[in-house]
């Protein structure tokens, strides 16, 4: 009896030890795995294929610069609005195209030296020039979280303009009627025009530069484009130049 009870212990402690030493590899192996590089998920990208839609207002603010003492260096103060569609890509880039309404103003006078009178320059327009026209930005975007939903963004990328009118309300009330006689005989306009079909042309090709945050739905950005071609017409024996450029501020809200 003293024999089987012996035995009956040695056979319980056998089991014991057998379970105990087969529970430490499993222990062991899942500590392993855990710097087991081949065994880490890879991590998951925020940024997918998909697309995106907005509407953007903003301030607009472009700079005339002409060589032409008949068309007046200007600045032109407006306002944008339109829809832009982003298409997501991975690894946090994105592509923008868009089609936006422009408007701007600006009021400009010009002196004129009178033709009678040698050192005179008593004789002034004034312009008031009103412009319309659509933007059509494609630009390349790239987006770095910062803290919880709130981004920062750079962008860059072309921009086409097309001009629909811009109409110069002229006062020349202030030029004499020698320097008016000498304006019309120079071929310079004196009386209110459209100038996008005598002056220049209607396609203004930008490249713009940027940035700006993103917080959830809302997208703050600001930029400047560069006009790329020469807009005046060429008429008469010589070259004209006029080009612009201009930066704006604008705020979107993704449906």
């Amino acid at each position: 009896m003293k024999r089987l009870f012996i035995f009956v212990c040695l056979c319980a402690l056998g089991v014991y030890a057998f379970a105990d030493d087969t529970r430490k590899p499993a222990i062991q192996l899942a500590d392993n795995s855990f710097f087991d590089p081949t065994s880490k998920k890879d991590k998951e990208e925020s940024y997918h294929f998909g697309m995106e839609y907005r509407i953007e207002a903003g301030y607009i603010q472009h700079n005339q610069r002409s060589k032409e003492l008949t068309y007046p260096d200007s600045y032109l103060h407006g306002a944008r609005l339109g829809a832009t569609f982003t298409f997501l890509l991975p690894l946090r880039f994105s592509m923008q195209v868009g089609l936006l309404y422009s408007i701007a103003y600006n009021k400009n006078c010009q002196h004129w030296r009178s033709p009678v009178i040698y050192g005179s320059q008593k004789d002034s327009i004034t312009h008031r020039v009103l412009e319309h026209y659509l933007t059509i930005p494609v630009r390349a975007y790239y987006t770095i979280p910062l803290w919880r939903q709130l981004n920062l963004f750079f962008y860059t990328g072309p921009q086409l303009q097309i001009g629909l009118a811009e109409t110069d309300y002229m006062d020349t009330e202030g030029i004499s009627d020698d320097t008016r006689q000498w304006l019309i005989s120079q071929n310079i306009p004196v009386e209110t025009y459209d100038r996008m079909g005598t002056d220049r042309a209607r396609v203004n090709i930008q490249w713009g530069l940027g940035g700006g945050f993103e917080w959830d739905c809302y997208r703050l950005q600001a930029g400047y484009d560069f006009g790329l071609n020469n807009l005046a017409r060429a008429t008469g024996s010589y070259k004209r130049y006029m080009a612009e450029w201009g930066w704006m501020v604008s705020f979107s809200y993704r449906f």
